[in-house]
């Protein structure tokens, strides 16, 4: 599954060449590829490549959230720096976990980036159903929000990623097959 973020979170459209995020099935569960501009805006966090960072939304970064119908999601943010956040919801904004391991490298040429992130079967919460991605770039007044499925323009006066009701619906059993088969959360949730 491939998927191009070409608007704002208002949806109005993006100024740039578009960021793809690339969805693929592993033997240990969902593969993640970001093809994306490289905007080295703001400056790379100060956390060391390959480990998670708390509050990584607040530099430059791609996300991706997958959601089931009860509420509960997995996010997970990528930086071009190397660095990721992954956080397990339970209900809107509420974590039950954050800082996660994960399996991400990242490559830089010039003015783009590639990640790639393998995401546990064990992160997501049973059943997924719904999908959607954000790349946050830029600072202060030049700061940008994309949304794979923004608000309706004019809805909303300002970017909110939770809003899970924008989500759209994605086969992710064609990815993961043993998620539709799950009853409940696994250890990692609960433990």
């Amino acid at each position: 599954m491939e998927f191009a973020i070409r608007t704002k979170w208002n949806s109005e459209f993006v100024d740039h060449e578009p960021i793809t995020v690339a969805l693929s099935s592993t033997q240990d569960g969902v593969r993640v590829t970001i093809t994306a501009p490289f905007f080295n805006s703001p400056p790379a966090p100060g956390g060391k490549p390959g480990e998670p960072f708390p509050q990584l939304w607040d530099y430059e970064v791609v996300e991706v959230f997958f959601l089931n119908d009860d509420d509960q999601y997995v996010e997970v943010e990528l930086c071009p720096h190397g660095q990721h956040l992954v956080l397990l919801l339970n209900g809107i904004r509420k974590p039950v976990k954050d800082e996660l391991p994960l399996k991400f490298k990242v490559t830089t040429d010039g003015n783009k980036w590639q990640g790639e992130a393998v995401i546990p079967s064990d992160y997501f919460p049973p059943k997924v159903s719904k999908f959607n991605a954000y790349a946050i770039h830029g600072e202060g007044e030049g700061r940008v929000y994309e949304a794979l499925n923004p608000v309706p323009n004019g809805a909303y006066s300002n970017p909110d990623f939770h809003r899970l009701d924008v989500f759209q619906s994605i086969s992710f059993q064609d990815l993961l097959p043993r998620n539709h088969e799950m009853k409940d959360l696994s250890n990692i949730w609960t433990s």
